[in-house]
Parts: C-alpha cells; structure tokens; sequence
C-alpha cells in the first residue's frame, strides 16, 4: 500500500514535471483529464488529484465546472542572450514594480567581496527586491552593488526603474557584459512566502555578475525566479570551427 508520505512525494514530482511541460508550451490552456494525465506519469487518481490541488494553490491552474482543468497563469520570456533588466525584457507586458525590502551600505559578504574583486568587509550596497506583474510576484531579488556605484542610487526610484537602466543613467556609465548561471532548486519557506508559492516548488536560481566593458565587476545579483511565471529563452549560433 502507498503511504500518504510517499503518495506525497509522487504527488509534488508529478506537479513538477506538469509545471515543466506547461512553462515549456508542451500543453494547451485546456489541461488532459485525470485519467490521461495519470497516465502521462504513471500514477494514479489520487496522485493526480494531489499534484493539481498544489497547482492551484500556486495559482497556475485552476478547476471550473462543466469544462475541465486550466492553465490561468502567462507565462513571459526572458532572453539570456542580450543584457537586460527584467523591466526592459517584459516591456509591453505590463509595469513590473518592485517592493525594495532592502536598500542599505553593508559590509560586503565573503561570498560577495570575492565576486566583486573587493577586500572581505569592504562597504558595498545590498538591494532585496520582489518583482512583481500585475500585482503577482516574479521573482526575488538580491543585489550587491559596489559602493561608488551603488551609494548614488539610493535616493532613485527603485520601485519603478530598472537598476541596468538606473546604474547607467545615475552614473554615466555603460554595462558591458555579465556571466550568467542558472539553477533549479527547490524554494525554502521564505522565499516561497515572498513568491506567494507552495514551500518545495522547483523554482528558477539564477546568479548574475556584470561587469562594465573594461572588465571591472560592478554588480553580483542573487535571483530566485518564478517557473511557472518566465520562461528563460536564449538563440545561440554555432561558431566557425
């Protein structure tokens, strides 16, 4: 017999993969019955049952009577392929206002000051940041600027520009480049509050270091991503050999 713990846990891998294939466009707004989606995945009703109930409760889907389960949530794509503020890639879409939970001078993180090329404890400026789109979070943010850069931005509108667009504007600079890597981890309860997600739901990590052209890091951002929110998109061209 399967036990609730484990019927749990095939539960959330289910709601996971689904979650995948629905970011992925693999399925329509209309989702299969349970009986076919049972067994797309291999379980049964009551797992498919538990895997949509944590799809509601993120709010990516949705039951209505008579027609069937519902894909409610759009999705928005962010190219990795061109330097971009979350703000300017969704433009179009909708304002993106971000709630500044932290704007401050702090003493650089190991973490941080190795990133930035900076001595451990030099004073850098820390922003924490939830992105949100037509009221609804996208993704959580955590900014180290350093503090030539970073000081006078503290009196701009955060809540409403993009820190590219502000970085460059506030102190007539260019960006040049940035390293990108990206990660799926599981959300821990704080990050799921600020997301407005189920505590464990797969969510997109994606740590950024941008540099200005002549190579100087002036900016190590920390970002935890709603998946069922933004689809990360990027067009690469096979080099000359």
């Amino acid at each position: 017999m399967v036990t609730t713990r484990r019927r749990a846990e095939r539960a959330r891998q289910m709601a996971d993969g689904l979650r995948q294939r629905i970011v992925a466009g693999e399925v329509g707004e209309l989702l299969p019955s349970e009986r076919e989606l049972g067994e797309w995945f291999g379980a049964s009703r009551n797992v498919v049952r538990e895997a949509l109930a944590l799809l509601r409760d993120e709010g990516l889907v949705e039951r209505r009577q008579g027609v069937g389960t519902l894909v409610v949530r759009p999705k928005y794509g962010h190219g990795l392929d061109r330097l971009s503020g979350l703000a300017e890639a969704l433009e179009g879409h909708g304002e993106v206002v971000n709630e500044v939970r932290a704007a401050e001078t702090v003493a650089a993180p190991p973490a941080v000051a190795d990133r930035l090329g900076l001595a451990a404890g030099e004073e850098v400026v820390h922003l924490e940041r939830v992105r949100r789109l037509g009221g609804v979070p996208l993704s959580l943010d955590s900014t180290y600027l350093v503090a030539d850069l970073g000081i006078p931005l503290l009196g701009k509108d955060l809540a409403h520009r993009d820190l590219f667009a502000l970085l460059e504007e506030t102190n007539g600079i260019r960006l040049g480049r940035a390293e990108v890597e990206v990660h799926a981890v599981s959300a821990g309860p704080d990050t799921a509050a600020l997301l407005e997600i189920a505590p464990g739901t797969a969510v997109f990590a994606l740590d950024r270091l941008t540099r200005l052209p002549d190579g100087r890091p002036v900016d190590a951002e920390w970002l935890h991503i709603r998946a069922d929110r933004l689809t990360l998109r990027a067009t690469l061209q096979r080099g000359a050999e």
